[in-house]
Formats: structure tokens, C-alpha cells, sequence
């Protein structure tokens, strides 16, 4: 990054415990103004412990940082009042009605003129017609528009969305990204954690996290580049048993089912392809080399991750 771009978010080596289990170990991330940066991992990985510690809701056990400039440590305060934070489950009232939930927020962070900013969030996100319906009447995907317009309703500079789409349909997905990509614009920047491949590509950049620690980060685009996978998909009939097949052959470090074909990757171009070429000739299989993606990327960092909760004296399976 160059020197005169503002950066939102600057942690170095935070670590937090919970008892004996290290949830958040050594973990550093830089963040410029407007960016959309993703948290990939699996359950348990440490996403929500470290957007916690984020904003100011946690303190870490060790490490540093600043967010929205500032101390992680002494003023968490500050940053909570000007961060917007959307947890995994729905938190606002269920026996309220959407305005009311948005005025109720609003109170709290002694909004000024609160009515005209709760007509603007209505309309912004869709909500105006339905504002005074009560929100333990509304679809996932509506719960999910209330809680931004919650998020958004005191003009925070930073967002950190943890696991916003869980659970809603793909329409809801794609109309709630096209909302966070216009806030991006406007130099809001965006911290969000999925599971979703298909929503992590749409980040500038991510982060894998496995078990509390940062696996890699860097741009959506390189990072399969970084890992260093080569990927052959194979096409045809009777998939699972060409899995069994080719599975520990000569360079074959990993094999998942896509669809109507195998992803077939590995570390070593030379000796995956003569693999790939051997068995899809034998057995007259289609067969094409492809970038490797997040998914093959992903799959194949968690495999040599260890889980931190697992019990110490107990083998993994």
C-alpha cells in the first residue's frame, strides 16, 4: 500500500484467550478507507472473537492496534460509537416495528433531527412500505435490510458485518451486496465475514482464517496465484468412483466434487498433468486445465490446519 492511502483498520499480533483455548492467535490486518475486505474461515475459526476485538467490544489479550485511528485498547469507547456492527443472529426487537426499531437506535446514539434520519434509512433500504411492520413478521432476508439500516442509521465510517447473509436467498445476497458496494464508494469501508464463495470473490480483499490464525490475506484475485495451485477439472459419468481413482496419485494433493465434474489440483503443474493426462485418456474423460479459485484455495489451506479446540490427547479424525 502507499504511503497516502488512510488505513481504517491497523492491528499487529492481537491475540485473545478463552480459558486454555487460543481463539484469536497473532493475527495482523491492514484496511484501506473504502475497501470491502473479507473474513473467510470455517465455524469457530475466530471471525467473530476478532471483529469484536475490532470494534471495542473485546480487549485483546496481546498485540496492538488502531481502528478508525483509534487505540484498540484505551478507546474503545470511540470506536464503538463510530463503527456499525451486524452480528450473525438478528438482535433488534422482535414486538417493534421497523420504524421503531430504527427510532430505538437512533436514541441511543443521540441522533439530532431523528425522525428525518429515519425516513432517510426507510427509503435508502427499501423499508418505507413496510415500516411499520412488526419484525418478528419479516422474511430472512427483510430482518437482514433492518439490521444494515440499524447499522447504518448514526453514519459509521466503518461496518463490520458478520456473517450478514446466512441464512436468506439468493435475491436478498446479491440485492444486499449491491448495497454494500455502493457504500464503498462512498468511502465507507467494509469488514464482512461469509461462507459464500460467490460473495467472496466480490471482496477486494480477504483473509483465510482457520482455528485463530491468519492463514493468508491479500487481493481477492491472486490469492489461489499465492497458494500455488494448479487445477484440472474432469468431466463424465460415475464421478465418485473417479475420485476414489485418482486420489493419492502423483501430484494430487486434493480432489473436490463441483457440479458435474472433479476438481482435480495440486502444488506441482508438472506431475498433476501428466496424472490428469494419463487417467482422463484411459478412461476417455473430458478434461480441461482452469485458475484454480477460492474454493480449491481454501479447501486445500484448511487441510493443514489444526483445530484449536480440539482436546489435546484425543487424534483427529
Amino acid at each position: 500500500m502507499t504511503q497516502d492511502v488512510e488505513i481504517v483498520i491497523d492491528v499487529k499480533a492481537i491475540s485473545k484467550k478463552f480459558g486454555h483455548h487460543t481463539v484469536v492467535d497473532n493475527f495482523d490486518i491492514r484496511v484501506p478507507k473504502g475497501a470491502v475486505y473479507g473474513f473467510l474461515g470455517p465455524n469457530g475459526s475466530g471471525k467473530t472473537t476478532t471483529i469484536r476485538i475490532l470494534c471495542g467490544l473485546l480487549t485483546p489479550d496481546a498485540g496492538s492496534g488502531t481502528c478508525l485511528g483509534f487505540d484498540l485498547r484505551t478507546e474503545p469507547e470511540e470506536i464503538k460509537a463510530r463503527v456499525g456492527y451486524m452480528t450473525q443472529k438478528f438482535s433488534l426487537y422482535q414486538d417493534l416495528t421497523i420504524r421503531e426499531n430504527l427510532d430505538f437506535v437512533a436514541r441511543m446514539f443521540s441522533i439530532k433531527k431523528r425522525r428525518n434520519r429515519v425516513d432517510a434509512a426507510l427509503e435508502n433500504l427499501g423499508l418505507a412500505d413496510r415500516a411499520h411492520q412488526l419484525a418478528a413478521d419479516l422474511s430472512g432476508g427483510w430482518k437482514q435490510r433492518l439490521a444494515l439500516a440499524a447499522c447504518l442509521i448514526h453514519d459509521p465510517k466503518l461496518l463490520l458485518l458478520d456473517e450478514p447473509t446466512a441464512g436468506v436467498d439468493p435475491k436478498a445476497r446479491r440485492d444486499f451486496w449491491n448495497e454494500i458496494r455502493r457504500l464503498s464508494k462512498q468511502g465507507v469501508t467494509v469488514l464482512v465475514s461469509t461462507h459464500y464463495m460467490d460473495e467472496a470473490v466480490q471482496c477486494d480483499s480477504i483473509a483465510y482464517i482457520a482455528y485463530g490464525k491468519k492463514l493468508i490475506d491479500g487481493p481477492s484475485a491472486s490469492i489461489a496465484q499465492q497458494v500455488g495451485l494448479t487445477t484440472y477439472r474432469l468431466e463424465g459419468l460415475h464421478l465418485a468412483d473417479l475420485e476414489d481413482r485418482i486420489t493419492g496419485q502423483p501430484g494430487v494433493v486434493q480432489v473436490a466434487r463441483f457440479g458435474t465434474g472433479i476438481h482435480v489440483s495440486g502444488t506441482d503443474e508438472a506431475v498433476l498433468g501428466k496424472t490428469v493426462k494419463k487417467i482422463a485418456t484411459a478412461e476417455n474423460r473430458r478434461w480441461s486445465k482452469q485458475p484454480a479459485g477460492l474454493e480449491e484455495a481454501f479447501i486445500y489451506l484448511m487441510t493443514g490446519s489444526n483445530d484449536n479446540f480440539a482436546t489435546p490427547d484425543r487424534p483427529q479424525q
